[in-house]
């Protein structure tokens, strides 16, 4: 049972991967904008990536903010939905 667990979840994690590469379409300029607003507000000025995941939640990796380096999630309206530490 563990074993079966363990592929499925490792098959999981494979597919996952392979559609983040498959992602490199690069956002508007205006979208960057409006997210580098909100990081500002949060305290923040830089970052290493930003995602836009299926379900339309914007993922901003490495976030560099004054309460340290976090990943930050965003609604389409760039409302704060998870701050969390790296």
């Amino acid at each position: 049972m563990v074993r079966a667990v363990a592929i499925l979840l490792a098959l999981g994690l494979a597919g996952t991967a392979a559609y983040a590469d498959d992602d490199d379409d690069k956002l508007p300029a205006n979208v960057v904008e409006k997210i580098e607003a909100t990081l500002s507000e949060l305290g923040c000025s830089g970052y290493e990536e930003i995602e836009v995941e299926k379900n339309g939640v914007i993922e901003i990796d490495d976030a560099e903010c004054k309460m340290g380096t976090v990943d930050i999630k965003l609604d389409k309206d760039h409302q704060v939905l998870v701050i969390s530490r790296d």
